[in-house]
Formats: structure tokens, sequence, C-alpha cells
């Protein structure tokens, strides 16, 4: 049996690691100036994405940021909570799973 053989089933049964999704809500308190740091700074979003990303997050009560690994999701929501905490707004920020 050769080592491939061994080894084709396993990786057969590897599934891809699952994406989230970290979103931003809207509120009457954030200015959309610092929604749009946040997406250059934090999400590293072209700020024209960054405007279109605010305005659907202002018309339609949430946007999505960016898709990251669990891991990556849940620092770049704490780096948004602590940025928005220091500048004095409610920003809520929150990490979902795609399908």
């Amino acid at each position: 049996m050769s080592p491939q053989s061994t080894l084709a089933p396993v990786r057969d049964q590897i599934a891809p690691p699952k994406r989230y999704g970290v979103f931003l809500h809207n509120d009457d308190y954030t200015t959309m100036d610092f929604v749009v740091e946040i997406l250059t700074d934090i999400f590293r979003q072209p700020e024209q994405r960054a405007i279109a990303i605010m305005l659907q997050i202002h018309h339609q009560g949430k946007g999505l940021c960016g898709e990251y690994s669990r891991d990556i999701a849940e620092t770049k929501q704490q780096q948004v909570l602590n940025r928005a905490s220091e500048a004095g707004f409610p920003l809520l920020c929150t990490v979902e799973e795609l399908s």
C-alpha cells in the first residue's frame, strides 16, 4: 500500500473552514465618518467601498464588513468595540456564521 493511498481518504474528509461575517449595525449616535474610519482602518476597505458599506448600514440596518475565520472575525469585532468605546459611540458589531 503506497503512502498516497492511505492519505487520500483523510483529505476527502477535511472540510474547508467555516467562514464568519463581521457586521456593523446602525444606531442613532455613531457618526457616518466614524463608521467609514472603522471600515478603512480595521477592515482595510478602500474608501469608496467603505462609504458604500456605511450607506448600506445606514439604510438597511446592518452591513457586512468582511468574511474571516472565526478567530480573526472575533478579533476584528473586539477591535471595533474597543475603538467605539474609546470614542464614546455605542456601535454594535456582531459575528455571524455564514452559510
